[in-house]
């Protein structure tokens, strides 16, 4: 699996990161994420994180910076 945005070849814990609120596969490697990190809110595998992973979150959830609002009646 590549990185879509740099075409690198993404470790287990970037392959496996997943958005919140499409239940997609983000398909970034840990640098390009980080550009948008801020924005989107994501579940991820730490259990597949090694020293090059670097994250600083140890939730399995990544919070962002931006106020989510889920509308469930619909």
């Amino acid at each position: 699996m590549r990185c879509l945005s740099c075409n690198a070849v993404l470790t287990d814990f970037e392959a496996t990161r997943k958005s919140v609120l499409t239940n997609e596969y983000t398909d970034l490697c840990n640098n390009c994420f980080s550009s948008v990190s801020e924005y989107i809110l994501t579940i991820e595998r730490t259990d597949l994180a090694h020293d090059e992973d670097e994250t600083d979150n140890h939730d399995d959830i990544h919070h962002c910076g931006m106020d989510i609002v889920l509308d469930i009646d619909d």
